[in-house]
């Protein structure tokens, strides 16, 4: 901030729209500045050419505006002259402090420790807050990873053997209510083993139509199958049709919608935002 005051108060350095006598404005304005920096720093032209390792006739062009520092040395040219590029160069600075940024920082450091760690966990929570507020729109299901076998006791409680599974939202991916594997390859080629498929709840009551395909527990196994009026068919042909009589509990869980693709699946990261929002 005092180095900018100076200037300003001053007036010694030029804007960088102004016009040079050998039409290059870029040229009267670096020299000035490295004119300016090295009379601010107290130094000879002598001392800051032994600096950069070349002569102080080198230095001397410069401020005459003769030639222009290489750019292999603005670096350790800045480095000498305390500055920066933006300095250097006559260009507004990014990361420097703005008035009001400068207050916010002079009023943390008047803050005890204890007061400068509420504000630093305040300022960590809002710029979570930020970010999740930016990214995709996720959808929360249950997600059955391994397959419904013996044990399952009463059918309508099977949720219970399910996690939790964040989805990137789709129109379709909206429809559903559950996630699962599937194990082996009865229903290939359509739905390979390991694949996940997205099932959508069919309300009690309600049966799905000839041709569909559905989650169903029959007995204490759970089968993903297409339906028809004679029983449970695979695609795969190699597998009898399950047949079943009036005696024997079958449970239709819900219609599949579709595979599950691996890249739909929300990060991790993108979960923990979301459950900051929402949960």
């Amino acid at each position: 901030m005092g180095r900018r005051k100076f200037e300003e108060e001053k007036g010694q350095l030029r804007s960088v729209g102004k016009s040079a006598p050998n039409n290059d404005a870029s040229l009267p304005l670096i020299c000035e500045r490295v004119r300016h920096y090295r009379s601010l720093r107290k130094l000879e032209q002598k001392q800051l050419a032994q600096a950069l390792g070349i002569t102080a006739n080198a230095v001397s062009n410069w401020e005459q505006g003769r030639s222009r520092p290489d750019v292999a040395l603005i670096p350790d040219l800045c480095k000498v002259l305390d500055i920066s590029f933006f300095d250097l160069y006559g260009l507004n600075d990014p990361h420097r402090y703005n008035e009001r940024e400068q207050c916010h920082i002079e009023t943390y450091r008047k803050l005890k420790p204890g007061h400068r760690n509420l504000v630093d966990g305040l300022m960590g929570s809002m710029l979570r807050m930020q970010d999740a507020e930016n990214m995709p729109n996720l959808i929360k299901l249950r997600y059955f990873e391994r397959p419904l076998a013996a044990g399952i006791g009463d059918p309508t409680e099977f949720e219970g053997l399910s996690e939790e599974i964040y989805l990137y939202e789709s129109d379709e991916y909206r429809r559903a209510d559950y996630v699962f594997r599937v194990n082996g390859d009865s229903m290939e080629p359509d739905y390979q083993n390991g694949d996940l498929v997205l099932v959508e709840r069919v309300p009690s009551g309600l049966m799905l139509q000839e041709g569909e395909i559905g989650a169903f527990i029959v007995g204490n196994e759970m089968y993903i199958k297409e339906y028809r009026a004679d029983g449970l068919h695979s695609l795969n042909r190699k597998y009898d049709v399950l047949k079943f009589d009036e005696e024997q509990a079958v449970y239709l869980i819900g219609k599949v919608l579709t595979v599950l693709e691996p890249e739909n699946i929300a990060s991790q990261s993108d979960v923990e935002k979301f459950q900051l929002l929402h949960e």
